[in-house]
């Protein structure tokens, strides 16, 4: 790693900054439609789904939050998407920068803006009654845990913007991600799922992430599921960064 890769991708992040800044409707955008299933799910259907909670938006939050950073991951494949096509590449690439430099600007980038998104949401839900005993060290593990499952799906949009033909094509991966938490613990228990439904359900990576952070929330022991959680956010990063890091070099070799 180049000693100046530090240096470089600060500067290379502040100069995506400044975009995302200029055009604050992409987080808008990010956050409006799981604020708008938010107001859905509990407004609507909340009075008719049980799920053993006196608050539904306790419930619905994780979940929430989950279906925001799918969203929020699309953005990033199509601007890295948009920078090859550009020609930005090329040009970052004939400067003397660590090469690595870029790609893990648009990474940055990536948490940066999801995470604004997400407190975006968390004030939207204290708006519609949302309210947690959880701890300092509670919410720090709620961080790092949303910060982790950010990381791991930002690198497989990463891969997504290298190897898209098109730009519909490097932001159209992340609806499966985004449809994932319908078909978990997110929105309503799993034990009230159809056999195999349920099975699918229980054994995603949705629900073990979904049920540590719900219990976080409550106060509640945590048990085996943020260790599932954990392992399957560290797999899909570790994995999603080596094939990114793959199909990087096949661009720029």
């Amino acid at each position: 790693m180049s000693t100046h890769f530090f240096g470089d991708t600060a500067v290379l992040l502040g100069h995506s900054m400044r975009h995302i800044f200029r055009s604050v409707d992409t987080i808008i955008t990010t956050a409006i439609t799981p604020i708008a299933l938010m107001l859905l799910f509990v407004y609507v259907f909340g009075g008719a789904i049980k799920t053993g909670t006196e608050n539904y938006v306790n419930y619905l939050l994780p979940g929430i939050m989950l279906i925001a950073i799918a969203s929020g991951i699309a953005y990033t494949a199509v601007r890295l998407f948009t920078d090859m096509k550009s020609g930005i590449f090329e040009r970052f690439h004939s400067m003397p920068i660590a090469r690595s430099s870029v790609l893990w600007a648009h990474v940055l980038t990536s948490m940066v803006a999801n995470g604004i998104s997400l407190v975006i949401i968390v004030l939207v839900a204290l708006l519609m009654g949302f309210r947690t005993s959880a701890s300092l060290l509670s919410w720090l593990a709620i961080i790092g845990i949303l910060a982790l499952f950010t990381l791991a799906l930002t690198w497989l949009a990463i891969i997504a913007g290298l190897t898209a033909k098109s730009v519909d094509g490097a932001g159209g991966f992340s609806y499966p991600l985004i449809f994932l938490p319908f078909i978990s613990s997110a929105f309503v228990p799993t034990a009230t799922m159809p056999g195999p439904v349920r099975a699918f359900a229980e054994n995603q990576p949705v629900t073990s992430i979904v049920n540590t952070i719900q219990d976080l929330f409550e106060q509640r022991p945590i048990g085996s599921d943020i260790w599932v959680a954990l392992a399957w956010c560290v797999g899909i990063l570790v994995l999603a960064y080596f094939f990114a890091a793959a199909a990087y070099r096949r661009r720029i070799s």
